[in-house]
């Protein structure tokens, strides 16, 4: 099949049992590979990754896209901390909501360390890891000396982010920054708009790299060079540590491989997903 020929997405929510309602696009058929985005303001599963899915889908791949709770067009309740075992339990009760047992876990930046937190705790429901310049590989201090974690906090704190100063953050998640479409800012700046104000501030992700020995799922890692925002010196952690992990290092790349390079990412995932 190809892309041409695909349905369009399902639209649909998941209601938790706790009552959180959590929005996903659902598209093809076989096995399962859940996309889990990064952080930002105005992040969600679309933004991420429509450049992405429907390859996956073409190529015989049932695809979860979720927006995780505080992003998208899911919850956001504003009493939450935003940590990473709140992520991970809500993305665990997601996954059984929805009966899946088994799948691949594809993750960028944040997604890509609730990806290693779920296969850390629930390993059984976790067939392989797609990483892209995950998170959970470094101490808290060490990301905010980032360029863009530092520009993102102080746009994010001075107020409400239009689609300027959605194109002043977002110019730093690229090497190459004419990639940045009008239509994406648009889209990130109304989500922007309804985030609680304690998303940020209250994100705590945990430095994972004395567990990752722990992994026995293959784990299949990309990381840009000039990336901003997670040093991509994180990659050699995961490949000291994990068993069965290899990383796509690419120059003149930053923080959005499967955006910058999405034909590259999209021919490898797959690969790696029908050979192994």
């Amino acid at each position: 099949m190809t892309q041409q020929d695909l349905p369009p997405p399902q639209d649909r929510i998941a209601e938790l049992p706790d009552g959180m309602r959590l929005h996903y696009l659902d598209s093809g058929q076989g096995p399962v590979v859940v996309w889990l985005h990064g952080s930002g303001p105005g992040a969600s599963g679309h933004s991420n990754f429509k450049g992405n899915y429907p390859a996956f889908a073409a190529a015989g791949f049932r695809n979860i896209v979720l927006d995780l709770p505080g992003f998208g067009r899911s919850d956001k309740p504003a009493d939450a901390h935003y940590s990473l075992d709140f992520f991970v339990s809500r993305l665990s009760a997601f996954l059984d909501v929805l009966g899946i047992e088994r799948c691949t876990l594809l993750g960028n930046s944040l997604g890509g360390a609730i990806a290693l937190g779920q296969a850390l705790a629930r390993p059984e429901l976790v067939e392989r890891l797609i990483l892209m310049a995950p998170g959970g590989v470094e101490e808290r201090e060490t990301y905010f000396q980032m360029e863009g974690i530092k520009r993102m906090v102080a746009t994010y704190a001075a107020g409400p982010m239009g689609v300027e100063q959605m194109r002043h953050v977002m110019q730093l998640q690229l090497h190459d920054p004419s990639q940045l479409d009008d239509a994406l800012l648009v889209e990130r700046a109304a989500v922007a708009a309804t985030q609680p104000a304690n998303l940020f501030s209250t994100m705590l992700v945990p430095n994972m790299t004395e567990r990752l020995h722990e992994l026995r799922c293959p784990i299949l890692g990309f990381w840009g060079t000039n990336d901003n925002f997670n040093p991509a010196s994180g990659a050699m952690k995961i490949l000291d540590h994990a068993p069965q992990a290899r990383f796509i290092m690419l120059n003149r790349c930053g923080h959005w491989v499967q955006v910058e390079h999405a034909d590259l990412f999209n021919r490898s995932c797959i690969d790696f997903l029908t050979r192994g």
